[in-house]
């Protein structure tokens, strides 16, 4: 392709863009095999066919965005065109003068959403418009309103939305390609035999540990509680359904809305405390089944702490109760002998074992908790060779603080120089970060979403073999849970596959029209 000197695309690359180039596409590519590399080539075609429009490349945070103007940069010729990054940290006056020269712009969605509705310039002369992580096109309402008045402003409109997985449900996937205009869906796994060619062999191990017999009695007595207050909210006609964490979380933002609303009822105003109070028992038992000791007793010093203070009176009669007490006692003194949940065991053992055979090892380990991610990293810190970090987010919601932007950079600098050898993450490292290649990546648990299950295992055996590892605690919420994704990314599969018969019989699916459309009419 003209312009285009140092790459050469594969097979599955040229196919995939010779569909972009005549249909509304949404690309399904695993991590690591060249999404960006489409995206530029079908920048180079539509600014060929139009020339002095431009193209808009949007991404979920500004490091993303960040990466992909790097990436243009470094394979296309300088006099191609102007390239700018648009940020929060720009005003908007100038960020109305760059858009005037810029011929392509990379932003997140809510720099430009926020442009746009203040009407600092319009999407006319955009020929393409690119959304990175397409399967945030749900809730992301920025990437869907861009979207939207893209449709309605472009004079040579088109979209491509580019993700690793969209998810499971054919309704979400269906709603993205209906909020992008989708008129084919180009879908690669692991799997497929034009794909497989240029990946490296990934081991896969699923490693089961029994839960502790030590914890036996803490875990049962939480059930014991938590099925109080379950039975507590059914008997007060305010929970009918399941009680899982998720659905209590629910059904608590339900309540406090219809408190809010100023309807006083009495079982509700109980319902609401007794539903707040079954919660922290689920993410107890959920700490103590699937995370670390230290966390489990953090967790419940904290909710001691809280009674203390007076902060909430459903918090002092749960912290009061006799058999809280044993659990809490019995947690400290596991932990002053030294007790530990065999996950955190497995973990060192996995990094002896795989740093005697590879002294250059480079690890990802994932873990849902900031707590969890810090408490490994302290302990592996003190193996021999292991230099391990925290990775995560920049919220301060707890002990741990938060990491910003300029943080995380650096952080993935050391790891890319092997100054660090070892990543401790949460799922700030799942998506779009231009993380080096790794050796191995651990799940401390499995998750039930398809699209995060197959975002963290795509940050390995890209150029080189590697190895997946799965932590699971028997009799737990671990075995579900792996079980599930497994079979929402088989659905997932299903899913595009029956859209993509769908989009050939009726074509795109059809957007629900605008009050702009509605006045052209």
């Amino acid at each position: 392709m003209e312009f285009l000197e140092k790459i050469k695309p594969r097979k599955y690359q040229q196919e995939i863009f010779e569909t972009c180039k005549d249909k509304n596409c949404l690309v399904v590519l695993p991590t690591g095999l060249g999404k960006t590399l489409i995206a530029l080539m079908l920048t180079i075609e539509r600014m060929k066919l139009f020339p002095g429009e431009k193209v808009l490349f949007l991404a979920p945070t500004k490091p993303l965005a960040e990466q992909h103007l790097k990436y243009f940069k470094r394979n296309l010729p300088e006099l191609f065109g102007e390239m700018q990054l648009f940020t929060g940290s720009v005003n908007t006056e100038k960020r109305k003068k760059i858009w005037q020269t810029a011929d392509i712009i990379f932003s997140t969605p809510q720099c430009i959403a926020n442009d746009l509705k203040k009407r600092m310039y319009s999407l006319k002369d955009v020929c393409l418009l690119i959304e990175d992580e397409a399967h945030r096109c749900i809730k992301n309402y920025d990437y869907r309103y861009i979207a939207e008045e893209y449709k309605n402003q472009s004079n040579h409109p088109r979209i491509i939305g580019l993700t690793a997985s969209p998810g499971s449900e054919k309704s979400k996937i269906k709603e993205i390609c209906k909020n992008l205009s989708i008129e084919e869906v180009e879908l690669r796994t692991r799997d497929s035999s034009d794909v497989k060619e240029h990946l490296q062999e990934l081991e896969f191990e699923k490693i089961m540990l029994d839960f502790p017999a030590e914890f036996q009695d803490m875990r049962h007595i939480l059930l014991k509680l938590f099925g109080e207050y379950v039975s507590e909210l059914r008997e007060r006609k305010v929970l009918f359904g399941p009680a899982s964490k998720t659905d209590l979380i629910n059904l608590q933002k339900k309540i406090s809305s219809t408190i809010s609303s100023n309807y006083k009822n009495f079982n509700y105003m109980r319902g609401a405390s007794a539903c707040a109070q079954a919660i922290k028992i689920q993410h107890a038992l959920e700490l103590l089944e699937t995370q670390t000791l230290e966390g489990f007793y953090k967790y419940l010093k904290g909710l001691f702490d809280q009674a203390s203070k007076k902060q909430s009176k459903g918090v002092i009669k749960l912290v009061s109760k006799p058999e809280f007490n044993f659990i809490y006692s019995q947690a400290n003194e596991l932990l002053a002998k030294k007790v530990e949940h065999p996950k955190m065991q497995e973990i060192i053992s996995i990094i002896k074992r795989e740093r005697e055979f590879n002294k250059n090892l480079k690890m990802i380990i994932f873990t849902q908790f900031r707590e969890t991610a810090g408490n490994i990293s302290r302990r592996i810190n003190e193996i021999e060779g292991v230099k391990s970090k925290v990775f995560i987010g920049q919220a301060k919601k707890d002990s741990l603080g938060g990491l910003n932007q300029k943080q995380q950079k650096k952080i993935i600098e050391e790891f890319s120089e092997g100054k660090i050898n070892v990543l401790c993450a949460t799922c700030i490292a799942e998506e779009g970060l231009d993380i080096p290649e790794v050796n191995i990546v651990v799940f401390y648990e499995p998750i039930p979403s398809a699209i995060r299950t197959i975002q963290r295992a795509g940050r390995t055996a890209r150029l080189m073999k590697g190895k997946l590892i799965i932590l699971i605690t028997k009799k737990t919420r671990d075995e579900a849970f792996f079980y599930v994704a497994k079979s929402r990314e088989k659905k997932m599969k299903t899913a595009i596959e029956s859209i993509k018969e769908d989009l050939s019989k009726e074509g795109p699916i059809k957007t629900i029209k605008t009050e702009v459309q509605k006045k052209l009419e």
